[in-house]
């Protein structure tokens, strides 16, 4: 298993509350059979009509780490491809007021924190991240601080999830293929295993 205590890197500031799902990656984009090249994808509708002023298309966002939004981000339909599309273009954390509870449980699902902070801590993040986007943003779930610049605040998330990150048991198939063994045996001493062959 994987643990996932820090995330540290630059932000890229997306402001905005209720950003739906569907924003994060249009429908005609669920399609596909797997998950490669979501992350070319993701916010295309915006980013259109944003003619590359979008912070997922500005060059001094480039290659960031940290997503820093606003209230109830992730609302909408509950799929998986919205978490998938903005990881895959390269976010491994997320900073937020509020997350949508479904969009936050995939991105666990992932292994992608979700945490929140005051509403004024997360709109000065964003400022100072668009003030100056080569800055540093560090995440720890084990003290649950994130650090920017010299400044400093307290992060929250639900302690199950938070210590499913520390512990690396965020990854329920991981564990699953991990254990395969032991399922295999047990499945050897169910008297029902099997039954549909034997009638």
């Amino acid at each position: 298993m994987s643990q996932v205590v820090t995330v540290t890197g630059r932000g890229i500031p997306l402001s905005g509350n209720d950003i739906d799902t569907d924003r994060i990656i249009p429908a005609r984009f669920l399609r596909c059979v797997t998950f490669d090249g979501l992350g070319e994808q993701v916010f295309a509708d915006d980013r259109a009509q944003l003619n590359g002023e979008h912070p997922f298309d500005q060059p001094q966002y480039q290659g960031a780490k940290l997503l820093v939004v606003n209230h109830n981000f992730g609302c909408g339909s509950s799929r998986e491809h919205a978490p998938q599309a903005i990881h895959r273009w390269g976010i491994d954390g997320l900073i937020g007021e509020s997350f949508a509870e479904i969009f936050m449980g995939n991105c666990v699902a992932m292994g992608v924190p979700c945490v929140t902070a005051d509403p004024t801590v997360v709109r000065e993040i964003q400022s100072a991240i668009a003030a100056d986007p080569k800055i540093d943003l560090y995440l720890n779930l084990s003290t649950m601080q994130t650090t920017w610049g010299n400044r400093s605040a307290t992060v929250s998330m639900a302690n199950g999830p938070r210590q499913m990150f520390l512990s690396g048991t965020w990854d329920a198939c991981g564990q699953l293929v991990a254990q395969a063994g032991q399922i295999q045996q047990t499945a050897t001493q169910l008297p029902y295993v099997g039954w549909s062959q034997a009638s």
